[in-house]
């Protein structure tokens, strides 16, 4: 082969490159998000290394102080590849070569659960984000109705690719439940949520089923991180702070049971990875959460307080509706794999690629 011909294969090769956006991923605090973000990174690297390039930003700018450099300095850090792969909801406006995951529209749906000012940028961003981009993928059927009315996108332009369960998140996880239980200091049976501090996690429909919990000596604990940008509703839960990847498999299968009340997700990982774990799971009949749960869980109206609070002591106390939850949960969590989101990933980045539809600049 002359060397003319090795440098032009090169060149094609490069061309069909895809840069992948790790900002999300460079995050201290992992939240359903960022967790997307990692994993599939991961995959897509491990299962097809000579297409993927890792491009990640200083961990100083993996928040909002990285938004200059997801817009600035991005697309020239990848201007030798054919697509900018983006897995947690934004990516550079002034690009022409986006594949960009938005998990959901929060923002625009919930605007009451952020601060104005992120609620402003969302409303800017995501809607020209959406219609510039290559393609657009999101994690449930229920996001997909909602990016295609809100942000007025095509639903044939979007592919529903939800996430995975790593193996950790297994009922083997039960071994180190005492562990992260003494680590994070819980003293007795409890039942777990988990979520950001945010509105929409609609965590003060609990009141009643921590009450009722109490008197059976047995503790609602909520564990999740507090965000700048969220806006936090009422609630008295015993809260944990965030927690530690090292213990969250242990938290999950120490729990009688897992409770997610939420009007509004786009998926809803917590709910599948406490499936895996071996725990019996309750969740609002709202949003994505029924699809994702599908006949696993408890399904229950997000703002009907004694409903959650009768379903909550039923996945808890109730042997037989326990072991009937539990098996549900272990096969429904087993059909979630994130190296099927990988691959899903890559064979919709590889039919985009062959397509014929990618812009020949570099923007």
């Amino acid at each position: 082969m002359s060397g003319r011909q090795a440098q032009g294969e090169r060149q094609a090769g490069d061309a069909l490159r895809v840069a992948l956006n790790a900002r999300a991923a460079a995050r201290a605090q992992i939240g359903g998000v960022e967790r997307y973000a990692r994993e599939v990174t991961r995959g897509l690297v491990s299962q097809n290394p000579q297409r993927y390039r890792v491009v990640t930003a200083p961990r100083g700018l993996a928040h909002r102080a990285g938004h200059i450099w997801e817009q600035a300095l991005l697309p020239t850090l990848a201007r030798d590849c054919a697509l900018i792969y983006s897995p947690a909801n934004l990516a550079p406006l002034g690009s022409a070569r986006n594949v960009v995951v938005i998990h959901d529209v929060a923002a625009l749906a919930c605007p009451e659960a952020y601060s104005a000012a992120y609620v402003a940028y969302q409303r800017r961003m995501l809607p020209a984000i959406a219609r510039r981009a290559r393609l657009v993928i999101t994690v449930s059927e229920f996001s997909r109705g909602e990016i295609a009315a809100r942000l007025d996108v095509a639903g044939e332009r979007i592919e529903v690719i939800p996430g995975g369960v790593e193996p950790r998140f297994s009922p083997a996880a039960a071994a180190g439940a005492s562990a992260a239980g003494q680590r994070l200091g819980i003293v007795g049976p409890y039942v777990l949520a988990l979520g950001t501090a945010s509105a929409r996690k609609n965590h003060g429909a609990l009141a009643a089923a921590e009450s009722a919990l109490r008197e059976r000596g047995i503790e609602l604990l909520l564990a999740g991180s507090e965000r700048g940008y969220l806006r936090s509703g009422d609630s008295s839960l015993h809260r944990l702070g965030y927690v530690p990847e090292a213990n969250l498999p242990g938290l999950y299968a120490g729990a009688l049971a897992f409770v997610m009340p939420s009007t509004y997700e786009g998926f809803g990982l917590p709910c599948i990875e406490a499936m895996a774990c071996g725990t019996p799971v309750v969740a609002a009949d709202a949003a994505a959460l029924p699809q994702t749960c599908g006949d696993a869980a408890l399904l229950v109206a997000a703002d009907d307080p004694p409903a959650l609070a009768d379903a909550v002591l039923t996945a808890a106390c109730d042997p037989g509706e326990r072991a009937r939850l539990i098996a549900r949960g272990l096969r429904r969590a087993a059909s979630f794999s994130w190296a099927a989101t990988a691959s899903a990933t890559d064979a919709a980045i590889e039919r985009l690629l062959q397509s014929g539809r990618i812009d020949s600049r570099r923007g």
